[in-house]
């Protein structure tokens, strides 16, 4: 929630700059009728007739009588927004509450609240209150909603004020603004069986210990139920209380999902270009395999990795999966082209690494990128790659070309490798790619994946 408290009226020592402020507020009826005044006092003085000289002046009093009212206006209000959910997925919508209270002696006059949107997000939202009493409160709402991804800015809000004859209108604009990022559609995957256990997955998994001797002990404090056979005496002595040596701590199965964001790999733009589809094809991968209680990072083209957390930057290890989720969602809410047109960069990472499962989002390939995504498997335990072809979404049909080729070069170089043809759902894929692996670790296991 964000929220601040300005002055309606002028304050300080610069009241002329204030009463300038209040003139230049004039509306176009304020602006009307002084005209008409003017009109008709010069009239009046040219024809000496002095019935229509009062009028003249009275049309040409009203609205400096309201713009000096509104000017001396002192009451303060206060605003907040509050917006929920502050992340939400391409497509749904999220609800911004903004409340308005009279924190001022004086009750209000009318007032108009405007919120500032971007037009990706919608109209800009405009509420008309016609009277807050003194100490009180108003609440409004409205929605957002986005098909782009993003971080998009929500204010500030703009407060008007209106004398009761519309006259004039005088605007103050408050600093405080949230952010609401939209990230990828993620598709629900089916939690495939597993092809033989990956290393540090299921009952296979490797552990690691919390010593690697007695003088490398780190202990910790007693816990009502530990087992007193693990009691470290030496610890004890030094701080005076009972401690344990550590469990073994389990080696988590780590898994790196890997997006092709070269500009040159894909043709189209945007809601149902290839390129969308393997941004939110790899947000469905991150949030499955964190399900499934993998560590994981996002790899792209550039060699950066996401969330940068923990060991060589794979997240869901050191802190809340929840937590890692929402960093790569957020690193994928705003990512773009890169300007590179080559993956040797996440090619070198991916050999220097031990991954249990690579999943790769790839645009278009030639044959020297297809190598260096074939050489990229390194030792890792199972790799899939769903292989776009731009041309053929551009297009909206499947074409025959190098996305096959590019396919069975991957699946000779030991990779799972499934062609992604226009419209596709990832999860009818993921299972289709399950099958595969499945035919191919028959002959040659390379370890499992969910």
């Amino acid at each position: 929630m964000a929220g601040t408290a300005v002055p309606d009226g002028p304050r300080g020592d610069d009241d002329r700059g204030g009463l300038r402020a209040a003139l230049s507020g004039l509306t176009t009826r304020g602006r009307s009728f002084l005209a008409a005044g003017v009109a008709a006092a010069v009239c009046a003085y040219v024809l000496g007739q002095a019935d229509l000289l009062r009028v003249g002046l009275l049309l040409a009093v009203l609205p400096l009588i309201c713009v000096l009212v509104l000017h001396r206006t002192r009451y303060r209000v206060a605003t907040s927004r509050l917006l929920t959910p502050q992340r939400v997925e391409t497509g749904t919508e999220a609800r911004v509450r903004l409340r308005m209270e009279n924190v001022s002696k004086l009750p209000t006059g009318l007032l108009m609240l405007q919120d500032h949107v971007p037009y990706m997000l919608g109209s800009r939202p405009r509420f008309v209150l016609d009277r807050v009493e003194a100490d009180g409160r108003r609440e409004v709402s409205y929605r957002v909603r986005s098909d782009l991804r993003g971080r998009f800015p929500l204010g500030p809000l703009q407060l008007r004020l209106s004398d009761p004859f519309g006259m004039c209108e005088l605007t103050r604009s408050f600093s405080a603004y949230d952010t609401l990022t939209v990230v990828p559609r993620t598709e629900a995957l089916p939690p495939v069986e597993l092809f033989g256990e990956a290393a540090g997955y299921g009952e296979g998994r490797q552990r690691t210990l919390a010593l690697a001797g007695d003088d490398d002990v780190i202990p910790r404090a007693y816990r009502h139920g530990d087992d007193l056979r693990r009691v470290h005496w030496r610890s004890t002595a030094r701080y005076g209380e009972l401690m344990v040596r550590r469990e073994e701590q389990p080696q988590r199965a780590r898994c790196t999902v890997l997006l092709d964001t070269r500009g040159v790999a894909y043709r189209g733009a945007g809601p149902d270009s290839a390129f969308e589809w393997a941004v939110s094809g790899a947000a469905s991968a991150l949030v499955h395999m964190l399900e499934r209680g993998y560590t994981v990072r996002l790899l792209t083209d550039t060699g950066s990795a996401f969330p940068g957390e923990g060991a060589e930057g794979f997240g869901g290890a050191v802190q809340d999966p929840a937590d890692s989720a929402g960093l790569m969602m957020d690193a994928l809410a705003v990512v773009d082209h890169s300007e590179g047109a080559g993956l040797s960069r996440a090619s070198d990472v991916l050999r220097a690494g031990g991954d249990e499962l690579l999943v790769a989002f790839l645009g278009d390939l030639d044959e020297e990128q297809a190598s260096f995504v074939a050489r990229a498997r390194g030792r890792s335990g199972a790799a899939v790659a769903f292989v776009l072809d731009s041309g053929a979404w551009l297009n909206g049909r499947p074409a025959p070309g190098a996305a096959g080729d590019r396919v069975r070069q991957l699946r000779e170089a030991g990779w799972t490798a499934i062609a992604v043809p226009p419209g596709a759902r990832l999860a009818d894929l993921w299972q289709q790619a399950a099958g595969v692996r499945a035919e191919a670790a028959a002959d040659t296991p390379y370890g499992g994946w969910a």
